[in-house]
């Protein structure tokens, strides 16, 4: 997650008489929590299972007097209610008498041996594939989608701080949630509308959007984008479910039985189908599983309703709750499709039950679903324009005709207090400070002003760097944008600057034009695929502690211009020319090469033309905005490949070498279910002809105390050059899978990273002997055999921070070799 919601506020409750709301923890004679017990309102079927650490709520509509706390090898327990809403509740159980063998079914460890729950769910895992959308060869539905984020745990120090000065007209809409019983407050919600065209024969599904309204932040599409796409879509029936970058094993998982206990509780008539009830529970705690039950038909053996609650123990940050209810139509005896699913979490800096926080809810619902309706490839292949601004500028009318829910009256009024929000001056100053957390701009009208975090840096050549800068921005889907930076050390005493424009022709197929210039001080060979970025930096470059001295940077003058298309969604073509001018920014650095046969001619300045095709094709990914740029919603869950053509000439203005060169980029973010993640990155290239030092492929090390994607954490700048190369970085992220199980260990929530890196290349006869650098008289490729690092990390640090201790395999007798080094970075995960 590359944007965490961070949440700040604290709670008051709203008593309502026309509900029953209850909440607490249960406790043995101990003073311990009993978990996973069994509390509803006595006389109904309203009720819940306490969380691992003995806590629970639940609300009714209906008014009740009385509540049943049961637990196998425990007296059932009747506790009268004297009030409608009473929320710290503690009930203590006692063993029963004749403990144990009368009834197993709610002992701690459910038996896997003649446990009729685990035979129903066998029978849903035969049947699974026989339900749903998978039995058409066509479908099509309407789909209704409502985000809405709340504030929750407000107080009267939280209303009455200078924070809210001025518009505590808001908290006149606090309502309670019925999940967790806090109070909350709407601050925000977005409504859209899709008809959804699929075909199994085609394997292939369309979605058109008909329908975008939100509540304050029309101009900020990015942040709804992102909100949805952390809500994404799953499916039940799968092994594994996938939540906040995280996988959990699914209740209805074929490997559940290792995961859960299950307990076959309940059966009853539902919508006139017999249908039975099972609740679960993990059988281990700090692992990525769910609480909850779920009602299931005695002859399709299709779900009929889920419910799942994250357990408090999972290892999971910034979420303190976390809940699923999904409902599934009967449309003949043996379909039964999806109708509504509702998710909510509670996002929040601290884990404590009083601690201020934002519950983020999602409702999905689904309607007018119609099969076997034939439609061409060509229909489902068909690229519509990608914007309408009709779509987002929906009349009331339309909004009340197709809702498929109405807005409750606390919905309703969050559009009203955010239409009045937007002309209060101390709302709109804490919405301009989120605004550059996330964005990295200050925004101005038409104008950005940043990136903000850039303006410091340090290196060897221009000590102490400041940076100002900016982009034209009038909104998130401009056809065309200017950007430009200034910037100037205070060691080399020099001015720094780059400008580049793009301009779109074509919003359909993205067609494009850009050009650009750059002066600036650059650390080359930062990665092995460079690019053409005129605005671009590495953090090579401006690295505030290094290992080190880094004296290998350069001074770079480089010219662009380029023309972009996407043809097809998320496969980019970019073609482009580029001129640049490389000379050396430190006296004991140098690019020189000979330039004659006999060797008594050198020269220290690289001059180059170059013409490039860049093919790009990101399966998955998904982005936000119609205009020059976009913002990648799914950053890290999609896989990317790249090939890359560059032809550089002679004869252009002095321009120095012939060459081609091809690369190749692959990279591969792997969910591995229970297991955790692992990202593997692929590499190859090879340059055709005789160039320079400054020109050849150099293997990216790392002189930094900071993790770097794609580098060598061990090797230093320009300690293996070539021309011919192959790599491999494997990186697996166990998350906690084996620190959870420590004693002690296990309440920090660390999570275990494993890394290895290697390189194979190789650099011609002819390349060597044109190099006559000074810094690098002899140039250094791993041919004799594949250099390689493996790496040991512990990530989750405070949440936020990760630690990697690196190894060297091999080639310790290069020239100040490091064979062990540790390296940090800010992670922001769920």
């Amino acid at each position: 997650m590359k944007k965490v919601f961070l949440l700040l506020f604290l709670g008051l409750s709203l008593v309502s008489q026309s509900q029953t709301r209850v909440g607490g923890v249960v406790l043995d004679e101990q003073e311990k929590p009993v978990p996973f017990a069994n509390v509803f309102f006595t006389n109904s079927s309203v009720g819940s299972i306490t969380n691992d650490d003995g806590t629970f709520y639940i609300e009714s509509k209906n008014s009740y007097d009385s509540l049943t706390v049961s637990y196998m090898g425990y007296e059932t327990k009747t506790l009268v209610l004297t009030s409608n809403y009473a929320t710290n509740l503690r009930i203590q159980i006692k063993p029963e008498a004749s403990a144990l063998g009368q009834v197993v079914i709610y002992q701690g460890k459910t038996s896997k041996k003649n446990n009729p729950a685990i035979d129903i769910l066998r029978k849903i895992w035969e049947n699974k594939r026989k339900n749903g959308l998978n039995q058409f060869d066509y479908y099509e539905y309407d789909k209704y989608e409502k985000v809405e984020f709340d504030i929750n745990t407000i107080d009267s120090a939280l209303i009455n701080s200078r924070i809210f000065k001025g518009i505590e007209f808001i908290f006149d809409q606090i309502d309670t949630s019925r999940v967790t019983g806090k109070n909350y407050l709407p601050i925000f919600i977005n409504e859209a509308l899709y008809e959804i065209y699929g075909s199994n024969l085609y394997n292939k599904e369309k979605e058109i959007v008909i329908g975008n309204k939100n509540s304050g932040f029309s101009n900020n599409k990015t942040l709804v984008e992102y909100v949805q796409n952390l809500y994404e879509e799953y499916n039940v029936y799968e092994n594994y479910i996938k939540i906040f970058e995280k996988s959990f094993t699914s209740p209805l998982s074929t490997t559940g039985i290792n995961m859960y206990n299950y307990v076959l509780a309940d059966s009853a008539f539902i919508d006139n189908k017999w249908c039975y009830k099972i609740v679960y529970y993990p059988r281990r705690k700090n692992e990525l599983t769910f609480k909850g039950d779920f009602w299931v038909n005695d002859t399709t053996w299709a779900i009929k309703e889920i419910n799942l609650q994250v357990t408090k123990s999972a290892n999971i940050n910034w979420t303190r709750d976390l809940y699923i209810e999904q409902e599934f139509e009967v449309l003949n005896d043996s379909v039964f499709l999806i109708k509504r699913d509702y998710f909510l979490s509670d996002f929040s800096l601290s884990d404590k039950k009083t601690a201020r926080g934002i519950y983020g809810k999602r409702t999905t619902l689904y309607d007018d679903y119609k099969f076997d309706v034939p439609r061409s490839k060509e229909f489902y292949d068909l690229k519509p324009d990608p914007y309408r601004d009709e779509i987002y500028n929906r009349d009331t009318t339309f909004w009340n005709a197709r809702r498929m829910e109405p807005l409750n009256k606390d919905e309703r009024q969050v559009y009203k207090m955010l239409d009045t929000l937007k002309t209060v001056k101390a709302f709109q100053r804490l919405y301009d400070i989120g605004s550059i957390l996330v964005t990295n701009y200050i925004e101005f009208d038409g104008f950005d002003y940043g990136p903000v975090f850039s303006t410091f840096g340090y290196n060897e050549v221009e000590g102490l760097r400041l940076r100002t800068g900016g982009r034209t921005y009038f909104g998130h889907n401009d056809l065309w944008r200017l950007e430009g930076f200034l910037a100037y050390g205070f060691k080399d005493e020099e001015f720094k600057y780059g400008l580049s424009g793009k301009l779109m022709l074509d919003r359909k197929l993205r067609l494009m034009i850009s050009a650009g210039h750059r002066e600036d001080v650059e650390q080359l060979g930062a990665s092995l695929t460079n690019t053409n970025d005129v605005l671009g930096r590495s953090l090579a470059s401006s690295s505030l502690i290094t290992v080190s001295a880094n004296n290998t940077l350069s001074h770079i003058n480089l010219s662009t211009i380029a023309l972009e298309l996407e043809p097809v969604k998320n496969f980019n073509i970019h073609i482009g020319g580029s001129y640049r001018k490389l000379i050396p920014a430190s006296p004991d650095f140098s690019f020189d090469y000979y330039t004659d046969e006999s060797q008594t001619t050198t020269k220290s300045t690289i001059e180059q033309a170059e013409i490039s095709t860049l093919l790009r094709f990101t399966p998955g990914r998904i982005t936000s905005g119609y205009g020059v740029d976009r913002s990648i919603i799914n950053d890290d869950e999609f896989p990317e490949l790249a090939l890359n053509y560059t032809v550089g000439m002679t004869g252009i203005f002095n321009s120095g070498f012939n060459y081609e060169r091809i690369q190749f980029f692959y990279r591969h973010p792997f969910v591995l279910g229970g297991v955790g993640n692992m990202t593997t990155t692929f590499e190859a290239g090879k340059t055709f002809g005789e160039v320079s030092l400054g020109l050849l492929n150099v293997v990216p090390g790392n002189q930094s105390y900071f993790s770097i994607f794609g580098t060598f954490p061990l090797l230093n700048y320009y300690e293996f050059v070539t021309d011919t190369y192959v790599s491999l970085h494997v990186e697996h992220n166990f998350g906690g899978r084996f620190l959870s199980r420590i004693p002690l260990i296990r309440k920090l929530d660390l999570r275990e990273i494993v890394t290895i890196r290697g390189i194979w290349g190789e650099i011609s006869e002819e390349n060597q002997m044109l190099n006559a650098s000074t810094s690098h008289p002899l140039l250094f490729a791993p041919s004799d055999e594949p250099y390689y690092s493996y790496s040991v990390g512990v990530g989750n640090i405070f949440k936020i921070f990760r630690v990697d201790f690196h190894f060297r395999g091999n080639y310790f007798d290069t020239p100040d070799a490091r064979d062990f080094g540790v390296t940090g970075t800010f992670e922001f995960s769920f």
